[in-house]
Protein backbone atom coordinates (compact mmCIF):
# COMPACT_ATOMS: atom_id res chain seq x y z
CA UNK A 1 0.00 0.00 0.00
CA UNK A 2 1.36 3.55 -0.61
CA UNK A 3 1.11 6.59 1.17
CA UNK A 4 1.79 10.08 -1.00
CA UNK A 5 2.20 13.21 0.59
CA UNK A 6 1.97 15.86 -2.19
CA UNK A 7 4.52 19.01 -1.92
CA UNK A 8 5.00 22.22 -3.57
CA UNK A 9 6.86 25.05 -3.02
CA UNK A 10 5.44 27.20 -0.34
CA UNK A 11 3.64 24.41 1.87
CA UNK A 12 3.17 24.91 5.56
CA UNK A 13 6.02 22.57 7.03
CA UNK A 14 3.48 21.85 10.36
CA UNK A 15 0.60 20.94 7.92
CA UNK A 16 3.45 18.24 6.37
CA UNK A 17 5.33 16.79 9.62
CA UNK A 18 2.30 16.66 12.00
CA UNK A 19 0.70 14.34 9.21
CA UNK A 20 4.17 12.62 8.46
CA UNK A 21 5.14 11.17 12.23
CA UNK A 22 1.73 9.67 12.51
CA UNK A 23 1.83 8.13 9.09
CA UNK A 24 4.97 7.06 7.90
CA UNK A 25 5.68 4.07 9.66
CA UNK A 26 2.05 2.12 9.32
CA UNK A 27 2.40 -1.08 8.83
CA UNK A 28 2.14 -2.31 5.75
CA UNK A 29 2.40 1.42 4.23
CA UNK A 30 5.03 2.40 2.15
CA UNK A 31 5.76 6.59 2.84
CA UNK A 32 6.51 8.67 0.32
CA UNK A 33 6.85 12.72 -0.50
CA UNK A 34 5.63 13.86 -3.98
CA UNK A 35 5.94 17.09 -5.69
CA UNK A 36 5.92 18.03 -9.46
CA UNK A 37 9.21 16.84 -10.11
CA UNK A 38 11.36 14.73 -7.79
CA UNK A 39 13.74 16.70 -6.29
CA UNK A 40 14.27 19.24 -3.38
CA UNK A 41 11.17 21.59 -2.71
CA UNK A 42 11.21 24.10 0.48
CA UNK A 43 8.52 25.45 2.27
CA UNK A 44 9.59 29.10 1.07
CA UNK A 45 11.76 29.64 4.83
CA UNK A 46 14.31 27.20 5.82
CA UNK A 47 13.06 24.17 5.68
CA UNK A 48 13.45 21.43 2.80
CA UNK A 49 11.91 18.01 1.86
CA UNK A 50 13.78 16.06 -0.65
CA UNK A 51 10.62 14.44 -2.52
CA UNK A 52 11.05 10.92 -3.74
CA UNK A 53 8.86 11.04 -6.52
CA UNK A 54 7.26 13.48 -9.44
CA UNK A 55 3.51 13.22 -9.97
CA UNK A 56 4.20 11.93 -13.54
CA UNK A 57 5.93 8.78 -11.78
CA UNK A 58 2.88 7.80 -9.52
CA UNK A 59 0.23 6.82 -10.91
CA UNK A 60 -1.71 5.22 -8.06
CA UNK A 61 -1.80 5.67 -4.71
CA UNK A 62 -3.96 4.23 -1.16
CA UNK A 63 -3.34 7.17 0.80
CA UNK A 64 -2.76 10.77 -0.43
CA UNK A 65 -2.24 13.65 1.86
CA UNK A 66 -1.90 17.41 0.61
CA UNK A 67 -1.12 19.66 2.73
CA UNK A 68 -2.13 23.75 2.60
CA UNK A 69 0.08 27.17 2.78
CA UNK A 70 -0.89 30.50 0.98
CA UNK A 71 0.57 28.95 -2.20
CA UNK A 72 -2.15 25.95 -2.05
CA UNK A 73 -4.89 28.87 -2.63
CA UNK A 74 -3.53 29.94 -5.95
CA UNK A 75 -2.37 26.34 -6.78
CA UNK A 76 -6.46 25.52 -6.42
CA UNK A 77 -7.81 28.94 -8.17
CA UNK A 78 -4.86 28.46 -11.45
CA UNK A 79 -6.07 24.85 -11.64
CA UNK A 80 -2.25 23.91 -11.34
CA UNK A 81 -1.30 20.82 -13.04
CA UNK A 82 -0.83 19.58 -9.52
CA UNK A 83 -4.76 19.56 -9.17
CA UNK A 84 -5.17 17.52 -12.17
CA UNK A 85 -2.67 14.98 -10.98
CA UNK A 86 -5.04 15.19 -7.59
CA UNK A 87 -8.23 14.50 -10.08
CA UNK A 88 -6.26 11.73 -11.78
CA UNK A 89 -5.35 9.95 -8.33
CA UNK A 90 -8.52 10.23 -6.52
CA UNK A 91 -10.59 7.95 -8.35
CA UNK A 92 -8.52 4.66 -7.23
CA UNK A 93 -7.38 6.27 -3.53
CA UNK A 94 -8.63 4.27 -0.49
CA UNK A 95 -8.56 7.84 1.54
CA UNK A 96 -7.88 10.85 0.46
CA UNK A 97 -7.37 13.50 2.69
CA UNK A 98 -6.20 17.29 3.25
CA UNK A 99 -4.87 19.84 5.96
CA UNK A 100 -5.97 23.89 5.97
CA UNK A 101 -5.69 24.68 2.44
CA UNK A 102 -4.33 21.87 1.07
CA UNK A 103 -8.74 21.27 0.91
CA UNK A 104 -8.62 23.88 -1.91
CA UNK A 105 -6.93 22.20 -3.98
CA UNK A 106 -8.85 18.84 -3.73
CA UNK A 107 -11.87 21.13 -4.42
CA UNK A 108 -10.71 22.26 -7.73
CA UNK A 109 -10.10 18.75 -8.16
CA UNK A 110 -13.55 18.18 -8.25
CA UNK A 111 -13.35 15.84 -5.08
CA UNK A 112 -14.87 17.78 -2.68
CA UNK A 113 -18.36 18.58 -5.12
CA UNK A 114 -21.29 17.97 -2.81
CA UNK A 115 -19.20 17.07 0.19
CA UNK A 116 -18.92 18.46 3.54
CA UNK A 117 -15.78 19.60 4.23
CA UNK A 118 -13.31 22.14 6.20
CA UNK A 119 -9.99 24.51 5.74
CA UNK A 120 -7.84 26.88 7.42
CA UNK A 121 -10.42 29.58 8.73
CA UNK A 122 -9.59 32.27 6.06
CA UNK A 123 -10.60 30.25 3.78
CA UNK A 124 -13.41 28.33 5.15
CA UNK A 125 -15.82 30.18 2.37
CA UNK A 126 -14.14 29.66 -0.83
CA UNK A 127 -14.74 25.49 -0.20
CA UNK A 128 -18.48 26.69 -1.53
CA UNK A 129 -16.27 28.16 -4.61
CA UNK A 130 -15.89 24.06 -5.18
CA UNK A 131 -19.08 23.08 -4.93
CA UNK A 132 -18.03 21.77 -1.18
CA UNK A 133 -19.99 22.34 1.65
CA UNK A 134 -18.55 24.11 4.41
CA UNK A 135 -18.58 22.92 7.64
CA UNK A 136 -17.21 24.46 10.66
CA UNK A 137 -15.19 21.32 12.37
CA UNK A 138 -11.33 20.84 13.47
CA UNK A 139 -11.75 17.37 11.20
CA UNK A 140 -14.62 16.51 8.59
CA UNK A 141 -14.64 12.68 7.21
CA UNK A 142 -16.90 12.48 3.96
CA UNK A 143 -16.83 8.77 2.66
CA UNK A 144 -12.94 8.21 1.80
CA UNK A 145 -12.18 11.95 1.54
CA UNK A 146 -11.03 13.81 5.12
CA UNK A 147 -10.34 17.42 5.35
CA UNK A 148 -8.47 18.92 8.45
CA UNK A 149 -8.75 22.36 8.89
CA UNK A 150 -5.69 24.63 9.89
CA UNK A 151 -2.16 23.40 10.57
CA UNK A 152 -2.30 21.70 13.92
CA UNK A 153 -5.82 20.33 12.78
CA UNK A 154 -3.87 18.24 10.72
CA UNK A 155 -2.68 15.89 13.45
CA UNK A 156 -6.10 15.19 14.73
CA UNK A 157 -6.55 14.11 10.96
CA UNK A 158 -3.96 11.37 11.27
CA UNK A 159 -4.60 10.21 14.27
CA UNK A 160 -7.99 9.32 13.31
CA UNK A 161 -6.43 7.86 10.05
CA UNK A 162 -4.27 5.92 11.51
CA UNK A 163 -6.72 4.28 14.15
CA UNK A 164 -8.73 3.20 11.00
CA UNK A 165 -5.05 1.97 9.26
CA UNK A 166 -3.86 0.17 12.00
CA UNK A 167 -6.54 0.40 15.01
CA UNK A 168 -6.91 2.13 18.05
CA UNK A 169 -4.02 0.82 19.82
CA UNK A 170 -1.48 1.79 17.70
CA UNK A 171 -3.34 4.91 17.26
CA UNK A 172 -3.15 6.03 20.73
CA UNK A 173 0.48 4.58 20.67
CA UNK A 174 1.36 6.86 17.92
CA UNK A 175 -0.35 9.93 20.05
CA UNK A 176 1.72 9.15 23.33
CA UNK A 177 5.21 8.79 21.26
CA UNK A 178 4.38 12.40 20.53
CA UNK A 179 2.61 13.26 23.46
CA UNK A 180 0.10 15.36 21.64
CA UNK A 181 -1.67 16.52 25.08
CA UNK A 182 -2.20 20.44 24.03
CA UNK A 183 -2.38 22.91 26.44
CA UNK A 184 -2.36 26.49 24.82
CA UNK A 185 -1.14 29.33 26.11
CA UNK A 186 -3.62 31.23 24.71
CA UNK A 187 -7.92 30.73 23.20
CA UNK A 188 -6.68 32.68 19.95
CA UNK A 189 -6.52 29.48 18.03
CA UNK A 190 -10.13 30.52 15.64
CA UNK A 191 -11.59 33.47 14.73
CA UNK A 192 -14.32 32.78 17.17
CA UNK A 193 -11.91 33.09 20.63
CA UNK A 194 -9.52 34.97 19.10
CA UNK A 195 -9.16 38.84 19.81
CA UNK A 196 -10.63 40.49 16.69
CA UNK A 197 -7.96 42.97 16.09
CA UNK A 198 -5.93 39.81 16.02
CA UNK A 199 -7.86 38.30 13.24
CA UNK A 200 -7.95 41.24 11.63
CA UNK A 201 -4.29 41.61 11.51
CA UNK A 202 -3.80 38.49 10.53
CA UNK A 203 -7.02 38.35 7.99
CA UNK A 204 -4.82 41.34 6.43
CA UNK A 205 -1.90 39.75 5.90
CA UNK A 206 -3.08 36.96 4.30
CA UNK A 207 -4.81 39.49 1.82
CA UNK A 208 -1.59 41.16 1.25
CA UNK A 209 0.12 38.11 0.34
CA UNK A 210 -2.80 36.45 -1.90
CA UNK A 211 -3.80 39.84 -3.83
CA UNK A 212 -7.02 39.71 -5.47
CA UNK A 213 -8.77 36.87 -6.36
CA UNK A 214 -8.62 37.10 -10.70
Amino acid sequence: MRTAMLLFPGFTALDAFGPYHALAHIPGYDFAFVAEHAGPVTDGGKITIEAQYGIDDVGQVDLLVVPGGVPAITLARSGHRLVDWIAEVHPTTQWTTSVCTGALMLGAAGVLRGLPATTHWYSHAELADYGAIPTDARVVEAGKVITAAGVSAGIDMALMLTEKLAGRDYAQATQLDMEYDPQPPFQSGHPRSAPPEVTTWLRGMYDSMLGPIS
